[in-house]
């Protein structure tokens, strides 16, 4: 209603616009639901002490320093560094924790005299501590004076520097006892003297040397799977990403490390279970696609046998297919050539890609045809002849190709049966447009359900789909073969609007990628043929 004027002037009123603009959503966003070395509160969220929760991590010094960084048989780690490589910058941490009672780890020091005596254990406060015990003899004694008898040097090295030092300490109970200066007083180490009747504590010194105290493996065995799927209100496994309405992805590479046996077998039923809940969930969401590696091993025929196996048709999950080789970062000096490198699932890597081709590209250019960085080599070359079968069966492949570097040369969703969302490209689009259109419209909700609402919504959406079909998102020559926006008396007839309905209907015209590219050449008689 308008103002009313009483005394003559200029006034001047604000009128809201004809339409809202629309500001497009993140695609970029993944998460990763796995192990962790560790977790320090005071570098995430302190009102979450055990770091269940899904914690925004947007560089890889910032996930070193709330989750401590590699660990022996955890590969979560190994995905989000994949990730940030291949040009990921934002992703949500899900963190599965160890259950409880896990052993810390631990290292056992033994006597310099005798290998066979066990001296000294070192035990790391922190499960996820990765860090080494450095011994040393006492200093030779000055002219003069007595060798000091039964003492040695303790120290705690942490990244390549000393974080704690014990000088002349020893195995006894007295005021320069290793167990009453270390424990108590120690924020990374404690330390237990083994008691050995009938021999000297001279003779029980422990060896000089370093002594690595790596993280000990998670527990996987004892979590179950229902673990990773968690639970939405306790913002637990992946069901807690509801909190998270930007993630967009979602993989968990320590699927591997939860299927994989005491005994280094590999339970498929546990795995294929996992993954097909994931998909599940993401089709459930209808905002997020799971990126779900092949288990480890297979060649290119039971690589296909695992597709037949997971029997998913949705377009909400793509399989990619084989596993990376990537350096090993915990490899220390002397280590064999056999641990120089480490075979890791590939979804961080892929995960990272999308999210490059997103930014470089955009949400509809298919994200294949990119380079995998951080990246020695596959754990299985595809040929032409395999992936001819492994294509069609909606498993991508990661392929080398020499100078041309190793490749994602796939682009498929899991449907199989509904071809119109074959493509990973075509879903993530839909889910782009859908998601921004459902945030930039909640403006419209109680406004007067009439023709002028219905004109400033179509005038809304069509701004934002002429700007998509500018950036070539959508194909057509002219918007009007690119989209069409239906929104008047036809679908919102007087009985809808009675409801209080407001429908809008919207058709999209999707770029889809050149997944097969033919020349078809011939020979030609140049100026042989002429006309009339």
């Amino acid at each position: 209603m308008a103002a009313t004027y009483g005394a003559p002037g200029v006034y001047i009123e604000e009128r809201p616009s004809g339409s809202m603009p629309l500001q497009g959503v993140g695609t970029a966003v993944a998460a990763f639901v796995g192990f962790t070395a560790a977790y320090h509160a005071e570098a995430g969220d302190p009102a979450d002490p055990d770091g269940v929760k899904p914690q925004l991590v947007t560089s890889w010094p910032q996930y070193e320093r709330i989750y401590g960084g590699f660990a022996p048989g955890i590969l979560l780690p190994h995905a989000v560094k994949g990730f940030f490589e291949n040009g990921g910058s934002t992703c949500y941490i899900v963190r599965i924790p160890a259950p409880d009672g896990a052993e810390r780890p631990r290292r056992v020091l033994v006597s310099g005299g005798k290998q066979e005596i066990e001296t000294l254990t070192v035990e790391a406060l922190d499960p996820g501590v990765n860090c080494e015990v450095v011994i040393e003899p006492p200093a030779p004694p000055a002219e003069g004076e007595e060798p000091a008898g039964g003492e040695f040097t303790l120290k705690v090295v942490e990244d390549g520097q000393v974080r704690e030092d014990y000088p002349a300490v020893g195995l006894g109970r007295g005021q320069r006892g290793v167990e009453k200066l270390v424990n108590g007083h120690s924020k990374l180490i404690r330390v237990e003297v083994h008691n050995v009747p009938g021999t000297a504590l001279a003779d029980r010194l422990p060896a000089p040397g370093r002594y690595p105290i790596e993280p000990a493996a998670p527990a996987a065995a004892s979590v179950s799977p229902q673990e990773f799927e968690g639970s939405e209100a306790a913002r637990t496994g992946y069901s807690g990403l509801a909190v998270a309405d930007t993630v967009s992805m979602v993989a968990i590479p320590d699927l591997i490390t939860l299927a994989t046996r005491d005994d280094g077998s590999f339970d498929d039923e546990v795995y294929l279970a996992a993954q097909g809940r994931l998909v599940d969930w993401c089709e459930r969401s209808r905002t997020k696609m799971a990126i779900l590696d092949a288990p480890p091993g297979l060649d290119a025929q039971r690589a296909l046998e695992w597709r037949s196996a997971l029997g998913k048709d949705s377009a909400f999950g793509a399989a990619y297919y084989p596993h990376l080789v990537v350096p090993n970062p915990l490899t220390r000096p002397g280590s064999t050539n056999g641990d120089r490198f480490l075979t890791v699932p590939p979804s961080g890597h892929v995960a990272g890609v999308w999210a490059r081709t997103d930014g470089s590209r955009g949400v509809w250019k298919a994200p294949a045809n990119e380079v995998c960085r951080g990246v020695a080599r596959l754990a299985n070359d595809v040929t032409d002849g395999e992936q001819d079968l492994l294509n069609p069966a909606q498993v991508n492949c990661i392929r080398s190709f020499g100078a041309n570097g190793i490749r994602v040369w796939g682009a498929r969703t899991l449907a199989a049966t509904d071809q119109s969302w074959r493509y990973i490209n075509v879903r993530r689009l839909f889910i782009f447009i859908e998601e921004t259109i459902r945030r930039g419209t909640q403006w419209v909700v109680f406004e007067p359900n009439d023709s002028d609402l219905w004109a400033r919504v179509r005038r809304t959406v069509a701004a934002f789909l002429h700007g998509l079909w500018m950036q070539g998102a959508l194909v057509g020559a002219t918007p009007d073969q690119a989209f069409y926006i239906l929104c008047d008396e036809s679908n919102n007839p007087e009985s809808s609007v009675s409801e209080g309905k407001l429908v809008v209907d919207v058709g999209l015209a999707p770029v889809k990628p050149a997944e097969f590219v033919v020349f078809r050449i011939s020979q030609w008689q140049g100026g042989a043929a002429t006309s009339e």
